[in-house]
């Protein structure tokens, strides 16, 4: 693979485990992020004329390292902390191998986590900087102003240094009380890359990817039943990543999808993790999820699902969670069951919440749900209010055709 390539995709995969590693190595934020592209850089530079190395992990991190040292130096304002790390010379190969990574990564998101910042500035700082997710794309998975999520992520930024936030790992009673908001996080990057916000591409592999390696990660260090349940929900999901988008790149939907493009191995695999959740104490939101999920998966056709077994994990759910997003949800498992008009009466209720009304999947759904109840003006106007919505171009190329389809 020609060396451009091998580096781009190399940002694309690892970039954020690089970025975790010298948060933990530079203690800067900044600092870290230029440094890291710094290497990117002279990746490109020195592995045509120096060769490919070995760990081109390690290579990027001790590379990121040394430009990050070399910066502290040149402005002379390190602290007390720096200059100590810059005594200790060279860092152990040990520290960038795979599990040492993988630790940098869960400090990181504890450390975006930690109880001092509000909840959605947790999960802005943790989106924009673990995960890589642009500043955009943060504001329309927490359904706010870019510029107001812009101005969090700054501000938790300064905290974390003014406050000297520790970066690591709680322990006992500390981790379990934090791992809420870490596991919304991961499933929010999930959403991301499930369904992308924007863009040509109904998915985008390495965030869904990156997510259930993170859950993975997160149940090997605390075995719980929310942390299996956010993981069985993930990778009942992604099993369905094959048969979601056609070779031309239009959308499928659930009930249209060829079930024999599922992935069997991440059904089973979810199912066993659902498994592990239910026979734990306190399976909450997540599991519940997966629950419903799982019915999905089990059904052998769209028309042999159990809309009534769905309708009443909803039920449940909303009592846990009664949350809009969770309502219209809810909402359309009903006009599954009972018939649309069912379904419209539930968003109709639904249709003064400030979350949804700008929310494209709300208008869409009521305007499948106008279409099957022959209301077909109602239906045209609801299609037309979700097409100015979307942002992502195969879901406005199936609204559009759907609505196409109203006015032949």
């Amino acid at each position: 693979m020609p060396v451009p390539a091998l580096v781009d995709r190399l940002y694309r995969t690892h970039s954020r485990r690089v970025l975790a590693t010298l948060i933990r190595l530079l203690g800067d934020f900044e600092l870290a992020e230029e440094s890291m592209h710094d290497a990117f850089a002279a990746a490109l530079q020195q592995w045509p004329v120096q060769g490919i190395p070995v760990n081109p992990t390690a290579w990027l991190i001790g590379t990121g390292r040394h430009k990050g040292i070399d910066q502290i130096r040149r402005r002379q304002t390190a602290s007390q902390h720096m200059q100590q790390q810059i005594e200790l010379g060279e860092i152990p190969a040990h520290a960038f191998d795979d599990r040492s990574v993988d630790d940098d990564q869960l400090r990181l998101i504890f450390t975006c986590c930690h109880p001092s910042l509000a909840m959605e500035t947790r999960l802005a700082l943790t989106l924009r900087e673990m995960c890589g997710l642009t500043t955009e794309q943060v504001a329309r998975g927490l359904l706010q102003q870019p510029a107001t999520v812009a101005q969090r992520i700054v501000r938790a930024k300064r905290k974390i240094r003014d406050a000297a936030i520790p970066y690591e790992v709680p322990e006992g009673k500390a981790l379990a009380e934090r791992l809420h908001s870490v596991l919304r996080v991961v499933y929010l990057v999930f959403n991301e890359g499930y369904s992308s916000s924007e863009g040509e591409t109904v998915t985008k592999v390495s965030l869904t990817d990156e997510a259930i390696r993170l859950g993975q990660l997160l149940s090997s260090l605390l075995p719980q039943a929310e942390v299996y349940g956010l993981l069985a929900l993930m990778l009942l999901q992604d099993s369905r990543r094959a048969a979601r988008q056609c070779p031309d790149g239009d959308l499928i939907t659930l009930e249209q999808q060829d079930r024999s493009l599922w992935d069997n191995r991440k059904i089973q695999e979810g199912l066993q993790c659902l498994d592990a959740a239910m026979q734990l104490p306190q399976p909450r939101l997540y599991s519940v999820q997966a629950a419903i999920a799982a019915e999905h998966a089990r059904a052998a056709s769209a028309a042999e699902t159990d809309w009534h077994e769905i309708v009443e994990l909803y039920d449940v759910l909303i009592r846990l969670d009664p949350s809009p997003v969770i309502a219209l949800n809810r909402a359309v498992a009903m006009a599954m069951r009972d018939g649309p008009e069912a379904g419209l009466t539930q968003l109709a209720q639904l249709a003064g919440s400030p979350e949804l009304r700008h929310y494209y999947l709300f208008h869409a759904a009521r305007a499948d749900l106008f279409r099957r109840a022959g209301q077909t003006n109602a239906a045209r106007e609801a299609y037309q209010q979700a097409i100015a919505l979307t942002r992502q171009d195969p879901e406005r190329r199936l609204l559009q055709r759907r609505l196409s389809g109203l006015r032949e």
